[in-house]
């Protein structure tokens, strides 16, 4: 027995739902084609750009010293042979190299061989490669030579100990600013007037760039009030401009031997200059200080102070809590020591 069908569905629609599809027309003006060789050397640019400029010229000294150790035994550098690394790892590590530095030459001689098309002999993958460094790290240990972290003891010392000139108002600000911002030295030379606002709770410092923070996306930390004023980031940086006469553009400026102000902004060398002369007018021995010194010097003393880990790291922008500790010096030994709690 048929099943009655609705006439609706055996009509055909309506005449104004078939509409005829519209001619596709080329533009009058298409947009020109880039050639290909322009395309690729725009990805090129992109690429590079995507490293650090400090890691570019790290990664060609890299290179340009495997060449060389490889020409004078006569084997081929591109592409180089696993047991060719391997080699050259030995050789190093004889030599005194770290192996931290060892590890960052196989990421640069990997990246030069993918570069050009071929697999990384270089890689963790390759079985004479990983044991070689591994022992090599069993052979010389791990652990790296650390600079002192400066705390605020230290600190207070060494601004005290400072000359009462535009150089010494500099290099209190410099070192105060540093320190209570957990900052690196190329985030403290980068620094512009206009990069920070001046609130009723202290500094907002906005960062357009830094290690973390290569593709330049920005973030802002506060710095706030110190309880006094021989300490206060704040009012140091604030007394810093009015005295310098500086309004915009660096806050941090190289000053001649005639006591004048330069315009261009220090380099980040200089910071660690600025603070072994510091540490040395105050009695300190300079060659146990680093301009690390101070951005460990704000994770050590926060962290005794009972300051949370996340906001530590909030304020160093560290994104690895495993490098954050190892800012955490040898002083938390017994001041955070679960031993002290055993009731002996």
């Amino acid at each position: 027995m048929a099943t009655d069908t609705p006439d609706t569905a055996l009509k055909s629609p309506p005449a104004t739902a078939l509409q005829p599809v519209p001619s596709l027309k080329p533009t009058e003006n298409p947009a020109p084609v880039t050639p290909w060789h322009e395309l690729a050397a725009g990805v090129a640019s992109l690429i590079q750009a995507a490293k650090a400029p400090n890691t570019l010229r790290a990664y060609r000294a890299d290179w340009q010293h495997f060449s060389a150790w490889c020409g004078a035994r006569e084997v081929p550098a591109l592409p180089a042979a696993p047991e060719t690394i391997a080699f050259y790892l030995a050789d190093l590590a004889g030599q005194g190299r770290k192996p931290a530095t060892l590890r960052r030459k196989l990421t640069a001689l990997g990246r030069a061989h993918e570069a050009q098309g071929f697999s990384s002999p270089a890689s963790m993958r390759q079985a004479i490669v990983s044991e070689t460094l591994k022992g090599i790290q069993r052979t010389t240990g791990v652990a790296q030579t650390q600079k002192e972290a400066v705390l605020t003891r230290d600190l207070k010392k060494v601004l005290a100990e400072l000359p009462d000139d535009l150089s010494g108002w500099r290099d209190q600000t410099l070192l105060l600013v540093g320190f209570a911002g957990g900052l690196r030295r190329s985030e403290l030379c980068a620094l512009d007037v206009e990069d920070v606002t001046q609130s009723a709770d202290g500094l907002v410092l906005t960062l357009d760039r830094s290690k973390t923070d290569q593709e330049g996306a920005g973030t802002t930390i506060g710095i706030p009030y110190g309880s006094t004023t021989a300490t206060c980031p704040v009012r140091t940086y604030q007394s810093w401009l009015e005295k310098s006469a500086i309004r915009t553009g660096p806050v941090f400026r190289g000053i001649d031997r005639f006591g004048r102000l330069q315009d261009k902004r220090l380099h980040p060398a200089s910071v660690a200059r600025i603070l072994k002369r510091a540490v040395e007018r105050a009695g300190f021995d300079e060659t146990l200080f680093a301009g690390h010194s101070l951005r460990a010097g704000f994770v050590t003393q926060a962290y005794l102070n009972d300051a949370s880990e996340f906001d530590i790291m909030r304020q160093t922008r560290h994104k690895s809590l495993t490098t954050m500790r190892r800012y955490i010096r040898d002083y938390t030994l017994f001041r955070k020591n679960a031993a002290a709690k055993l009731g002996l």
